[in-house]
């Protein structure tokens, strides 16, 4: 099969297509034939030999797609050959065929095309797993998303609303701010050109944010910090910035601030079942019209150069996807 390869994990500048043997479904797992890969900054990070997980190379990058399923290995029940699915992997999404483990594969909604679906699990999974489990966000409270027009900030914002937030974005331009509305923020706040502390601050009348989803990090956190209300929640998320901040616990102490680390893809090894409850709670917002995945790039696999650049370049909103 044809697949995005990493010889060496040196940054993904050193990647290259070429052929593999197809992948094996064995038992508990399900083989799918790819339609859609969904990229995220975690790639650049593996590819790059500094994520959680590394793979001995040679590997095919890639965390997440979408696409039918092909064969079925012993014990899984819950989908058969010809289903359309989304699933999350460990890697080697970037190919013409993966496998992955029953437990981490979705049946799809008739509704969501396989592009959509592709960058849905990690991004949505994030988000709902951050607000819910992690920041116990409540209706009513106020909710502050940075990186809000980006491939994670832009499902918070959806699924803020749908929890009954009132939703503060702050995004890089004011086309950018403009997806964030159009997806449900009720206020938004360009931080090239604004004060963020001080915008937020003005927005509630001086107390603050209730809850925090930041998966920007930097000085970003650092704004946060002083932009939200007494007895808030901050949830760290990542670090797009490129700075990991130190956080000054005397302000926690002062404002009674919960900061909190949410890394969704540890879910997957301890509380498999929690994921499974996720998702179906994610597809009843879906069915009520509150979610709308949102891709500004689907492109060949022959172009992942120019994927990689897009996202990491920021000119991407919403998902950039592969199409192998």
């Amino acid at each position: 099969m044809r697949a995005l390869i990493c010889d060496q994990p040196t940054g993904y500048e050193s990647l290259r297509l070429g052929e593999m043997d197809d992948p094996q479904a064995g038992p508990g797992e399900v083989l799918i034939e790819v339609a859609a890969a969904g990229m995220n900054f975690a790639d650049s990070l593996m590819t790059a030999g500094k994520y959680q997980v590394k793979p001995n190379p040679p590997f095919v990058p890639g965390l997440e797609l979408a696409g039918t399923v092909l064969a079925i290995g012993a014990g899984v029940a819950h989908v058969k050959p010809g289903d359309r699915v989304m699933a999350v992997v460990d890697h080697g999404a970037f190919a013409a065929r993966a496998v992955a483990k029953a437990t981490d594969t979705f049946l799809l909604p008739a509704s969501l095309a396989f592009p959509e679906a592709a960058g849905f699990p990690i991004a949505y999974g994030t988000s709902y797993g951050a607000l819910v489990w992690k920041a116990r966000l409540q209706k009513g409270e106020t909710l502050l998303v940075h990186g809000a027009a980006g491939g994670v900030g832009l499902t918070a914002v959806e699924i803020g609303k749908a929890l009954g937030a009132r939703v503060i974005a702050t995004a890089g331009g004011a086309d950018k701010c403009a997806i964030a509305a159009r997806h449900g923020a009720d206020e938004t706040i360009d931080y090239k050109v604004e004060d963020v502390r001080e915008r937020v601050k003005a927005l509630t009348a001086g107390r603050g944010a209730d809850v925090v989803y930041d998966p920007v990090g930097g000085d970003m956190f650092d704004a946060s910090l002083r932009a939200i209300a007494w007895n808030g929640r901050l949830v760290v998320i990542g670090f797009a910035a490129g700075k990991v901040q130190q956080i000054p616990a005397n302000i926690l102490l002062v404002k009674n601030v919960d900061v909190l680390g949410f890394y969704w893809g540890s879910y997957r090894q301890h509380a498999p079942a929690q994921m499974a409850d996720a998702f179906a709670a994610l597809m009843e917002m879906m069915g009520k019209g509150a979610l709308k995945p949102h891709v500004s790039h689907a492109l060949p696999l022959t172009d992942w150069r120019g994927a990689f650049e897009t996202l990491l370049g920021r000119r991407s909103t919403g998902k950039v996807v592969l199409l192998p």
